[in-house]
């Protein structure tokens, strides 16, 4: 048996004499590869060659990860090299490998042998199992396994009637046929006869049957579970059989001998076995070949058996769209967004190493993949095409003009090299191997805003499910959930998910209103209450953006948390508000209030804020000593604090909006200074605090909300700073920061 990797560098020397003229080689100067996956018998070496697919070679160029390729090539020589590879047992690895993908292979040629697909499968002397004479070595090795799995019961039933009574003395035979030597007057006999003379055809033949499955598990490295009982012939003498061509005539001989179904198929299936060995063993010029050239296509077809949705139940412009390209998979799930309403899942299969990287090539076409699907939906939508498979999908929503989120993936074959024959289901998010692609940046909502994930998936898995044939709708659905799951995972990740009610009027005002910001943030699901979904990048360069974007629309919606995936619920209109969002972006605490409370807040604020809207703001901020006072006037800075900790401010228009800074000193306000701000902010950590020496002690990583300081000023005039702080409650919290309306100085 010689084993070889598709596309692997080998030296010529080692190619030439196991494959023949039969295989085209891809050549380069001294060296060459196979472009093939498959089964190829060379009558010449009276020997098996198995070709595996390249993701059986890792990273580091190793079979199986531990082994040089071509160190096991002769799998069974006694090479020093290949002790390793045989204590380990991968010897019996590599046979269960190459049958399965044997039977992917051949069960990829019936799928398609109607269409032009077939021309990169190599056939020759495999034909549809039951025609005459149509099966191969490997597919006698598999009958006569399956056959010893299914009635070793039967084998051992067999035995055990047949030696029933053997070896009991037959005294009617004794007494007349042997004579008795007689001892003070009593006979005794030193010799008997006894009851196991008759032949035992059942045991010959299913002795025969063990012996050639040792003689196979030699060559071809498996096991089998042997009956006891059974005189088993050595391989020597299974060879000299075939050789002789006595095999066959001994089947011949015994034929008459059976009768019961199961020692009949047992017959015809040795009889096949030895007369298939017979023929190439007199020199008769005989191949088998089953190979495929380009093995991506049998990847992606055992990929769509697993994951896509029949295509008869898909519009044809999904998967052959207009522009000529073809998608892989394609199928209908529900929507992120809404499970209501559903969404096509875009996928396309890889086959190549995990050292081979994704092309530009493949990742533009699987973007245009997706616009293209948005398109044809879009066309549904504006009545420029009829297709009634889409009407129970959304993929824009006139009222926000936002787009639903269109999940798109890169899914590859991947080997467990620690058990290389494991057929468990694994689905890998492949982190590294993201791509994105967007017109405007913060904009989920944007119709060029694409994601694109890869997965590696367990490559036995998929093999063994396509060979079995697998259409069980419970797996294909519990693998699009976990599609479906991955990718809201991921999403989340990277985007903060909102609710927005409007606090007043309609959806459709308050939406009008706020256009502009909210262009490509929100969506408004189908079939909800007044509601709309909000988006935001959760990437540090985008949190002030944020921070404002929520600050200036916090006088017409309610903001709650939501989670993707689900149904937005409005929750203002319930008793009790749980997930009211009030500073979210700051990670403070989060403002838990009952609507009726809400509303009071709302109606107590509504003067105050139409009064003093166009009004500056000025921020009351305190220094704790001079060294504090020092990195503030060397650095033009100044910092509040954020998050869930005492002294942290709360999101409000005020933060984002200040235009002074009155800096006094720690329980001395009598000291005071008077800085215009600049209208660019920041958000620092503490390891940015460090880097530019704030002096601080503390060790867990806060985040600090960052003031620029253009110039002192007098423009505010005199001060009372601990009147003020006193009239507005602040003066006993230590320090806390305050904001004041630069209107409101006067009422203090």
């Amino acid at each position: 048996m010689k084993l070889y990797f598709e596309e692997y560098q080998y030296p010529l020397n080692l190619l030439q004499d196991n494959i023949g003229d039969e295989v085209n080689l891809s050549r380069q100067n001294d060296k060459a590869n196979i472009p093939y996956v498959g089964y190829y018998y060379n009558a010449k070496i009276n020997d098996t060659v198995f070709i595996l697919p390249k993701v059986f070679i890792s990273e580091k160029g190793k079979a199986f990860d531990r082994y040089d390729p071509e160190d096991i090539i002769d799998i069974s020589s006694n090479d020093e090299k290949l002790k390793e590879f045989k204590k380990n047992s991968d010897d019996e690895v590599v046979f269960e490998l190459s049958v399965w993908l044997y039977q992917a292979i051949h069960h990829y040629y019936e799928r398609r042998q109607n269409t032009t697909i077939t021309s990169d499968v190599q056939l020759q002397n495999v034909r549809p199992i039951g025609e005459k004479n149509s099966k191969t070595i490997i597919e006698i090795i598999l009958e006569l396994r399956e056959f010893s799995k299914k009635h070793r019961n039967l084998f051992t039933y067999i035995s055990l009637i047949k030696s029933s009574g053997n070896n009991k003395i037959h005294w009617t035979k004794t007494i007349s046929k042997v004579q008795p030597v007689l001892q003070d007057g009593k006979p005794y006999y030193m010799d008997f006869r006894n009851k196991n003379k008759v032949i035992n055809f059942d045991e010959e033949l299913i002795s025969l049957f063990y012996s050639v499955l040792n003689y196979l598990s030699q060559t071809y490295h498996f096991k089998f579970n042997q009956a006891q009982g059974y005189t088993i012939l050595k391989p020597s003498k299974i060879q000299s059989l075939i050789d002789t061509q006595k095999g066959t005539r001994l089947l011949k001989k015994i034929r008459r001998n059976y009768f019961t179904d199961e020692l009949v198929e047992l017959w015809n299936l040795l009889y096949i076995f030895f007369e298939r060995a017979e023929m190439v063993a007199s020199g008769k010029s005989y191949h088998e070949k089953l190979l495929v050239s380009n093995f991506n296509l049998v990847f992606e077809d055992m990929i769509d058996q697993l994951i896509s949705d029949d295509r008869k139940d898909l519009p044809e412009e999904l998967f052959k769209q207009d522009d000529g390209k073809l998608v892989d998979h394609i199928y209908k799930d529900k929507s992120l967004i809404e499970e209501d309403k559903n969404i096509y899942f875009i996928g396309d299969s890889k086959y190549y190493k995990d050292t081979t990287n994704i092309g530009k090539n493949s990742i533009y076409k699987q973007f245009t993949y997706a616009k293209n699907v948005v398109q044809f939906n879009i066309d549904v939508f504006n009545k420029r095409r009829v297709s009634e498979n889409v009407k129970d999908c959304r993929y824009r929503d006139p009222l926000t003009e936002g787009y639903n989120i269109t999940p798109n993936f890169f899914i590859r074959g991947a080997i467990d090299f620690k058990n290389p024959k494991s057929q468990e289901m694994q689905l890998i998010k492949n982190a590294e191997r993201l791509r994105q692609n967007e017109h405007f940046f913060n904009r989920l909502f944007d119709r060029d805003t694409l994601f694109l994930q890869t997965y590696n998936i367990n490559f036995m898995y998929v093999v063994a499910s396509y060979v079995n044939n697998s259409s069980d709708i419970g797996v294909k659905k519990s693998l699009q959930t976990l599609f479906r799951n991955n990718f809201i995972t991921f999403v989340e990740t990277r985007f903060d998910f909102s609710v927005l009610e409007p606090k007043r009027g309609s959806l459709e005002d308050a939406v009008e209103k706020n256009f502009k910001k909210l262009n490509g943030k929100i969506y408004k699901p189908s079939d909800t209450d007044e509601l709309v979904i909000l988006a935001l990048d959760k990437d540090k360069k985008h949190q002030f953006e944020n921070l404002k974007l929520l600050s200036e629309i916090e006088d017409d919606f309610y903001v709650y948390d939501y989670k993707l995936g689900t149904e937005p619920v409005s929750q203002h209109k319930t008793e009790s508000v749980k997930s009211l969002i009030e500073y979210k972006f700051f990670d403070a605490e989060e403002n838990v209030s009952t609507a009726a409370e809400q509303e009071v807040l709302y109606e107590k604020k509504t003067d105050k804020y139409k009064r003093y809207q166009e009004s500056d703001t000025i921020l009351f901020g305190v220094y704790k000593d001079e060294k504090h006072l020092e990195w503030i006037q060397k650095n033009a800075k100044y910092n509040v604090r954020l998050g869930k900790r005492a002294g942290a401010v709360k999101r409000n228009k005020q933060v984002i909006s200040a235009k002074y800074l009155v800096l006094y000193e720690y329980k001395n306000e009598a000291e005071y200074y008077v800085y215009k701000l600049d209208t660019k902010h920041h958000i620092y950590d503490t390891d940015k605090m460090r880097e530019l020496e704030y002096p601080t002690t503390h060790t867990d990583n806060h985040k600090y909300y960052i003031y620029n300081l253009i110039e002192q000023t007098e423009e505010l005039g005199e001060i009372n700073v601990k009147d003020i702080l006193t009239r507005t409650g602040i003066y006993e919290a230590d320090g806390t920061p305050i904001y004041v309306y630069k209107g409101d100085l006067k009422t203090y």
